[in-house]
């Protein structure tokens, strides 16, 4: 049975998702901001927070809130972490591939995760210590023994092109051992999607905590690892993450070491 909580980050991530497809069909006339150079964000973005917001205060009104759009809301350790829209570049083009992601996060640990992807109806859920789920379905991570023949998943943030040398060379060398690398613009599906062995490893750079809370904990909870770029386990501060089954994880730690500079290398 779903814990509490899940139960109702799952309503909070239904809700949002109804907000997004709701808006599909109008995406030409969304008022759409930048951020930031190359980070837009559009007020279906700000639509499905709300709603998300919404449900969590309403069950937990003592529980911080971190979100992407709306940043901090309340202190304490017990923290939801949420992406309402995690693909929104995808989303703005039409391109049918982003989620919903929602995380309570424990002094840092996430303890309950939620991706949910509004297209194809996919609930991916997670409890610290319970396993992961796909539609009420328990999940694995892949049994692939390492990078031979493995399917890798990544994406090349616009925030961390300073390092973009070095990521193709990471890149490159995965690539002279795996089966293929995959772009696809959502790291929570990405994570989701290794939780669920459809891909064998994954990492990138720069990543928000709103980005790979709810992903980590689904990777973790169906037998993978995830941690930084050294292989330490846990969230990275710097947002460089890396995840995937126990060898490939491995693997990818030992060939990513050999190309990535010592800044990317710090936890």
């Amino acid at each position: 049975m779903p814990r509490p909580a899940v139960t109702i980050a799952v309503r909070a991530a239904r809700a949002a998702g109804n907000v997004i497809l709701r808006y599909m069909n109008r995406i030409d006339g969304l008022n759409v901001v930048e951020k930031q150079r190359m980070d837009f964000a559009s007020e279906v973005d700000r639509l499905a927070e709300a709603e998300i917001v919404k449900e969590l205060r309403r069950a937990y009104p003592d529980h911080a809130i971190l979100a992407e759009e709306g940043g901090a809301i309340g202190k304490g350790a017990l923290t939801w972490v949420i992406d309402p829209l995690d693909g929104t570049h995808n989303y703005l083009r039409g391109i049918p591939h982003f989620s919903v992601s929602i995380a309570l996060v424990d002094k840092g640990v996430p303890v309950y995760g939620v991706v949910f992807d509004p297209l194809r109806g996919e609930l991916f859920t997670a409890s610290r210590g319970d396993g992961a789920y796909l539609n009420d379905r328990r999940i694995r991570v892949s049994r692939r023994e390492g990078l031979a023949g493995a399917m890798i998943a990544t994406g090349f943030p616009y925030r961390q092109r300073a390092h973009l040398d070095a990521q193709l060379a990471m890149t490159r060398a995965l690539l002279a051992e795996a089966e293929d690398i995959r772009r696809s613009g959502s790291a929570a599906l990405d994570l989701a999607y290794v939780a669920a062995g459809r891909y064998d490893g994954y990492f990138e750079l720069g990543l928000k905590p709103w980005d790979m809370a709810a992903g980590a904990l689904l990777v973790q909870e169906a037998g993978g690892r995830y941690g930084d770029l050294a292989g330490r386990d846990g969230l990275p501060a710097s947002g460089n993450l890396l995840a995937g089954n126990l060898p490939v994880a491995k693997a990818m730690v030992e060939v990513i070491g050999a190309h990535a500079t010592p800044a990317l290398l710090k936890a």
